[in-house]
């Protein structure tokens, strides 16, 4: 979206940027459900209950439909208005709403694909997931050249375009995992589809686990929202340039994220299985297989920022400043992905309120760095960005005094 639209309007570009931020806070909000059905899955799977499996995958996807409906209706109706509110620039919160309207429809498509993924990432099948992702990611691409710019005779929509593209795209990552399970053998073998209905040991539990998951996932990102608002109302410059640091930053995300998944499927089994002896040597491989696809991925932050900026967004005026930037905030990113294996340990461990804790506390440290910053000191956007080292390392310090303090364990979920 960022590389096509930065070649259609520099506005469409900016508004994009922070839509796209609010779809995706709401959207770790709903897949902080999944977070906690992945994590109970894996936990069934270490302790060899099957049986349980099937309810919590049914739980978990009516679950997902009534956050879905909620967070829909509050983005129909209350979402509009509130960016009129708040924005600076009301051309600018025109297109956002237009924008987050559309893109919304996606989030009925997103309560079924994260309840699918989790079952697939708690078995360990993560290729299903790549595949999924491939498909989205090809869709979106080919679906964004045709609806922004009218190619192939279609209408040139720019930014509507954009978010049609990006809902159609979900829709068809959502096809290909639905298919795929009809077919696959785990389907018939646990019954997955014979438990939709609210099974309400399963809800308490799955609500449990993973409620504060949810809450976790949307202030840390209410909270970015929050700061690229800040920087909306400093200027267009500045808010373009962030812009374009948050999408390259996006794509070091990418193996984070990966891993964070993985983290916490192997530490919900091993706790399952009772192996604790194998723990670190866990976090230390994937710490280590972390850093190894960050720097694959990410590399050109630190070597060829200007070259990465310019693929985003090619306009002349905001690539010095951007490439400054993304070279400064480099290292933040590589300290997140160390400390994410920490962080997601405890969520693993079903410890899911101790890590809401500990998020709260840090987005807590990070929002007060930023006011300071933005609004008290009024320094240049490249020392406002370096807010992301403080909340890295809160979350890091948080993380692993925990772990070396409590006895986390032998938490029963």
């Amino acid at each position: 979206d960022a590389a096509f639209l930065s070649r259609h309007s520099t506005l469409s570009f900016d508004a994009v940027g922070n839509a796209g931020l609010i779809y995706v806070t709401v959207f770790i909000a709903l897949a902080g459900m999944g977070d906690g059905a992945q994590i109970l899955i894996a936990r069934r799977i270490g302790q060899k209950n099957t049986d349980a499996i099937g309810r919590i995958f049914g739980t978990s996807i009516l679950s997902n439909f009534t956050i879905a409906f909620l967070l829909f209706l509050g983005i129909q109706f209350i979402m509009p208005d509130l960016l009129l509110s708040y924005s600076k620039h009301k051309d600018l919160a025109d297109l956002q709403g237009n924008f987050i309207q559309i893109r919304s429809y996606a989030l009925f498509f997103a309560m079924i694909t994260l309840s699918i993924q989790a079952f697939f990432l708690a078995s360990g099948k993560t290729w299903v997931v790549l595949l999924a992702a491939i498909i989205t990611a090809a869709s979106n691409i080919l679906l964004d050249y045709l609806l922004i710019f009218g190619n192939w005779g279609l209408p040139a929509m720019g930014l509507e375009g954009a978010a049609i593209a990006n809902t159609i795209a979900d829709g068809c990552g959502m096809t290909f995992l639905i298919i795929f399970l009809i077919f696959s053998k785990e389907r018939k073998e646990l019954e997955l589809f014979s438990h939709f209905s609210i099974n309400w040991p399963s809800f308490k539990e799955l609500f449990k686990i993973g409620s504060p998951l949810m809450f976790q996932g949307f202030i840390a990102l209410a909270t970015w929202t929050v700061f690229f608002t800040w920087i909306e109302q400093i200027g267009k410059f500045e808010l373009t340039v962030s812009q374009n640091i948050r999408s390259i930053y996006f794509l070091a995300f990418i193996p984070i994220s990966g891993f964070a998944g993985t983290t916490k499927t192997y530490i919900s089994q091993y706790l399952g299985k009772k192996d604790f002896d194998s723990l670190k040597t866990i976090q230390r491989r994937i710490q280590l297989l972390t850093f190894i696809f960050l720097f694959l991925v990410f590399h050109g932050a630190l070597f060829y920022p200007r070259t990465m900026i310019q693929f985003i967004n090619p306009a002349e005026v905001y690539l010095d400043k951007s490439a400054e930037i993304m070279r400064f905030v480099a290292g933040s990113i590589m300290i997140f992905g160390l400390v994410s294996v920490y962080f997601q340990t405890i969520n693993g461990s079903g410890n899911t309120i101790v890590s809401f804790t500990i998020e709260f506390i840090c987005v807590g440290i990070y929002i007060i760095a930023a006011y300071l910053l933005i609004k008290v000191f009024k320094l240049d956007i490249f020392w406002i960005w370096s807010v992301e080292y403080v909340y890295f390392c809160a979350l890091g310090l948080f993380s692993i005094l925990y772990l070396r303090t409590f006895d986390w364990k032998n938490k029963i979920v």
